[in-house]
């Protein structure tokens, strides 16, 4: 069978036990932890999950052919993943059907990442124009949908996303009263700190209704909007010249063809003596392929990158790289909160959508959780500009910029935007 196959060349650790859709109970691994029991119920199911795991896997869990037994969907997910580790291309034992799966992934990469203007709109439309009801149950306050930044092992899920605008406006190098582009703006959170922070004069766009109005609507709640304005639009479409960019968790949405048309564009939006910062998902292991279940249900037309995928662009376009950072697990911290809070108020999203809805969002969030924990998934904070010559010669600069910070914002509620 062929399901039995590819189980007992795939799981070497952990204790799997699996019940067949005729109740037969077949076992793989060595026994230890993790632990897992699962059951399929149908044939057609398992034989999916079997011949495509990076679609199908996900899909059973939807539609509820595949049941946990015993343990939780994390235990099962993990004990795949510490046997697959970096990816099923790398796994021994991987059938060639699965190989030649992920390989037609990454030659077609391109056009399923055909990411032209109302093709990015409709993506967008996907994920984050769902309800802000449904964020609202799982995100920090601020609704800060990337990776955060844990400066402790106590520090809060509001904390470290504080500690992510802060660390990131520390690296701008911003002066009161410059123009600043938050390309994939969001709802708003990382504006309002750099306007009330800094004085700063700050321009959002995003391609999601639910969030440009959701931030305007805060940012005149506030008392900002004088200053802070966020905008339905392409940010290929802008034209003016801004003193700093960010970009917080946006660039997986550019999709991999379109990395110079970025690029470019950022070049010509950056003043002369401008400094920009990407903040994106990192692939570590060199360039690959979205996985098939999150490009269909999850984020279609996303792409995380490499590194080297990455920084030949900003050489083309004149971009000179003044400093890299990358966070290792903290995304993995991150997604785990987000998955606690969720699971907390899960029945609420159900009352949104249904149950689907909430199996296909607990495989999401878990799933992203231990993909950054087991595979070569991290983050880069890449900071670039114009000219070598317009920041301190040293990192210290930033170090002390958190500090100053960090003292500000004990000040509030002076200032608003801290949560």
């Amino acid at each position: 069978m062929i399901w039995k196959n590819v189980l007992k060349k795939l799981i070497k650790k952990g204790d799997l036990t699996v019940t067949d859709w005729n109740g037969r109970i077949s076992k793989f691994g060595n026994g230890g932890a993790p632990k897992s029991h699962v059951k399929f119920g149908s044939l057609t199911a398992t034989t999916k999950a079997a011949l495509d795991p990076d679609l199908r896997l996900g899909e059973a869990y939807m539609s509820g052919d595949l049941e946990i037994l015993y343990g939780t969907l994390y235990d099962f997910l993990e004990l795949i993943l510490i046997n697959t580790g970096n990816g099923m291309r790398n796994v021994n034992g991987t059938t060639l059907m699965h190989k030649m799966a992920y390989q037609a992934r990454i030659a077609g990469r391109k056009l399923t990442q055909h990411n032209i203007k109302i093709r990015s709109r409709k993506n967008v439309q996907v994920h984050y124009d769902l309800s802000g009801k449904l964020y609202d149950l799982f995100l920090d306050k601020d609704k800060q949908y990337s990776c955060a930044y844990f400066e402790n092992d106590t520090a809060t899920l509001e904390q470290a996303q504080l500690a992510k605008k802060r660390h990131i406006a520390a690296k701008l190098d911003i002066k009161p009263g410059m123009k600043i582009l938050d390309i994939g703006s969001g709802w708003g959170g990382m504006g309002f700190y750099l306007a009330e922070m800094y004085g700063a004069d700050v321009t959002g766009v995003t391609l999601s209704d639910e969030q440009v109005g959701d931030a305007n609507a805060q940012a005149k709640a506030l008392g900002v909007s004088d200053r802070v304005r966020f905008l339905l639009e392409d940010y290929r479409a802008l034209d003016q010249k801004f003193d700093r960019i960010v970009s917080v968790g946006m660039f997986e949405h550019v999709g991999v063809g379109h990395f110079a048309e970025f690029f470019k564009k950022v070049s010509h939006l950056l003043k002369p003596d401008g400094t920009a910062l990407l903040h994106s998902i990192n692939r570590a292991d060199g360039p690959g392929a979205t996985g098939a279940w999150m490009n269909k249900y999850i984020f279609p037309g996303g792409y995380a990158p490499a590194l080297s995928e990455v920084i030949p662009h900003l050489e083309r376009n004149d971009l000179y790289v003044t400093d890299i950072e990358i966070l290792r697990t903290h995304y993995a911290r991150t997604l785990r909160e987000w998955t606690t809070r969720f699971m907390a108020h899960r029945e609420e999203a159900k009352a949104l959508y249904d149950e689907r809805f909430c199996r296909m969002w607990e495989f999401y969030l878990v799933g992203a959780e231990l993909t950054f924990r087991y595979m070569s998934a991290n983050n880069f904070q890449i900071q670039f500009g114009h000219d070598q010559h317009f920041l301190p010669v040293t990192r210290d600069y930033m170090v002390a910029e958190e500090a100053r910070l960090r003292k500000l914002e004990r000040k509030s509620p002076q200032y608003k935007s801290i949560v």
